[in-house]
């Protein structure tokens, strides 16, 4: 056992000692900030634009697209002050200030947001307008025709022309069909999608069907009040923290299984093939063969795969501190929350087991595979299948956010290459405890019988120069 420890020793500094390593550790966090701070980048970086609107129909459509496009920015702008109050009151404050922008509007929100969260409300700036009118150029509300019409707006989007100190993205033509029905025309500077396409259909849409409601006897100021109605729905259940109404803190175990699941299933992969491409360097360099001279295949396997899954646990650890002091400090609310889900029930504990049974499972397949190969396309002989086994957990985890308990899962939970992946996104529902003891068992079982067979093969592949075939790896196997 000291043999296979001191393996591990040299693996844990031989990766430590690598950039690639700290990467790693750095990488998951890093590019979830990014992800959180890209949406916004990319808003930021689009530019603003600018587009006139020629109504054929008389102004009235003119009017309903505006009003449309002006709720739809209102809609943002209350929107951005209910998430403006997480970071300083939290979930609570939040949904303070998103009743009050429902009941008052954008200035009652925005009065709420400077009691409930003092500084965001000071500093609070409404999100910028992504798109502005400007006044259509007098050529082209005089033109006699359609046809001409058209002609000009091709001529203002197609040329390098400049309309008030601004470049002229697109020319909105309105109109209306023969059945009196709104149409529009957009001519717009670049081929490829343009947003105003969609808003300015769902304008002419709404406007159409508020016509045909006061043609048939129904107040405009109904319908608009009708339009603007958010109702306002509590789930309830008996099984919540509240004991009755629904909050974040109950809805946060299905997220947190599905995100542990998906860690779960990058950190084993991640490690396997770590622990595999180890092997192969070693192996072509002629270091195993070395290494065989003082210690047994089993040690040997032993102390790599234990090598690595502390360096997967640490970059585990590592990942897991850094989230949790950005969770504490930017939405302590939710930190406490995830916190509480987590030290629910041993949560942590059986998902660390998961963690362990599953990297045990991958390891020594990769292992023995690296064994056998000395570069990576030796070893695409047998990694398809694996990746393939690898992706079936991916598809069904995502359900476990909406039915944890649906027949299917259940049956994937006790198919030991699926079990550490499917059970992790389900265990923080709470499944029946006998469920969990019993896909525990299984998988270690399972685990048990990989380690006994991969270390067959490894002993085989390690001391030998075939290449790796399926008749080479089971030859491995069977101990021939």
């Amino acid at each position: 056992m000291n043999r296979a420890l001191l393996i591990a020793r040299r693996e844990i500094m031989a990766y430590v000692k690598t950039v690639g390593f700290w990467l790693s550790l750095l990488s998951l966090p890093f590019f979830a900030v990014l992800g959180g701070f890209v949406p916004v980048l990319m808003k930021r970086a689009e530019p603003v634009s600018a587009y006139v609107l020629v109504d054929e129909s008389g102004g009235q459509l003119a009017d309903a697209v505006r009003d449309s496009f002006e709720r739809e920015y209102q809609r943002e702008a209350m929107s951005g002050l209910a998430m403006a109050a997480v970071g300083e009151a939290g979930i609570n404050g939040r949904d303070k200030v998103r009743e009050a922008t429902n009941t008052g509007g954008y200035e009652a929100g925005l009065a709420e947001l400077k009691v409930v969260a003092p500084r965001a409300g000071a500093n609070y700036k409404p999100p910028r307008r992504d798109a502005v009118e400007l006044a259509a150029p007098a050529e082209l509300a005089a033109a006699a025709t359609p046809d001409a019409r058209d002609a000009l707006a091709r001529e203002w989007v197609g040329e390098d022309r400049t309309l008030e100190g601004q470049e002229l993205s697109a020319v909105v033509i309105l109109a209306k069909d023969a059945d009196g029905a709104p149409t529009s025309r957009i001519w717009s500077r670049r081929a490829g999608n343009n947003p105003l396409e969609s808003r300015v259909r769902d304008a002419l849409s709404d406007s159409y069907r508020r016509e045909i409601l006061g043609a048939a006897g129904i107040d405009h100021a109904l319908v608009q009040k009708a339009d603007d109605f958010r109702p306002e729905v509590n789930l309830l259940s008996p099984r919540a923290a509240s004991g009755g109404k629904v909050s974040l803190r109950d809805r946060l175990p299905s997220l947190i299984g599905v995100m542990c699941g998906f860690i779960m299933w990058s950190l084993v992969l991640t490690g396997a093939t770590m622990l595999m491409n180890g092997v192969m360097e070693e192996k072509s360099n002629k270091i195993l063969e070395v290494l065989l001279s003082s210690v047994t295949s089993t040690e040997l396997l032993v102390g790599k795969v234990l090598g690595v899954a502390i360096l997967t646990l640490t970059v585990m650890g590592g990942w897991t501190l850094i989230s949790a002091v950005g969770l504490s400090i930017a939405l302590p609310d939710v930190a406490r929350d995830v916190g509480a889900v987590m030290m629910a029930n041993g949560l942590w504990l059986y998902l660390l087991l998961y963690l362990v049974g599953g990297y045990l499972m991958y390891a020594v397949l990769f292992a023995a595979i690296g064994a056998f190969c000395e570069t990576p396309r030796d070893a695409q002989t047998l990694m398809g299948p694996v990746m393939m086994a690898l992706m079936v957990p991916l598809l069904f985890m995502q359900l476990a956010i909406r039915s944890p308990d649906a027949l299917l899962l259940k049956i994937l939970s006790f198919i030991p290459p699926f079990t550490p992946f499917i059970m992790s996104a389900r265990a923080p529902s709470q499944p029946p405890l006998v469920e969990i003891v019993l896909s525990l068992v299984v998988m270690f079982a399972f685990a048990v019988l990989m380690i006994w067979l991969s270390a067959r093969a490894f002993r085989a592949g390690a001391m030998s120069d075939t290449k790796l075939s399926w008749k080479s790896f089971l030859q491995g196997i069977r101990g021939h």
